[in-house]
């Protein structure tokens, strides 16, 4: 599976992960782990700072990241906070689907992004949920 454009600036980047979404689920809402397979957002250490935040080194700079809650319902959504001070909403779920999981990342265009940089930034989500399907299948 690829993406999904649903209106100017929003897409569904999804992939097919053969592995039970529920071990899908813990490992990708494990922040310890955006290092190992989520290059867009953490490029070197990930750290608690307390109060389920975590401190990202990141492609941008250093970022904060608050994940949801654990819940049964595959729910990965999580704010990160920017170095401008930008909060950026990342929905993402991990979904039951008879092959195991389905993964779906939102990408949504933040004000002043060019079409081209949406296309770049969901891109590197796409690359970065092959790295989490190599990573749950391996």
């Amino acid at each position: 599976m690829t993406s999904a454009d649903t209106d100017a600036g929003t897409r569904h980047i999804s992939r097919l992960i053969a592995r039970p979404w529920r071990e899908v689920y813990a490992y990708a809402a494990d922040p310890g782990h955006l290092v190992h397979w989520a290059s867009g957002l953490a490029t070197a250490t990930v750290t608690p700072v307390g109060d389920g935040t975590w401190r990202a080194s990141s492609p941008f700079g250093d970022v904060t990241v608050r994940f949801a809650e654990p819940n049964d319902l595959g729910v990965v959504d999580h704010v990160v906070h920017m170095p401008d001070g930008t909060e950026v909403l990342n929905p993402m779920r991990v979904l039951p689907h008879e092959v195991g999981a389905e993964v779906v990342f939102t990408v949504r265009r933040r004000p002043g992004m060019s079409e081209d940089e949406v296309a770049a930034d969901a891109a590197t989500v796409a690359g970065d949920l092959e790295t989490l399907r190599g990573i749950c299948e391996g």
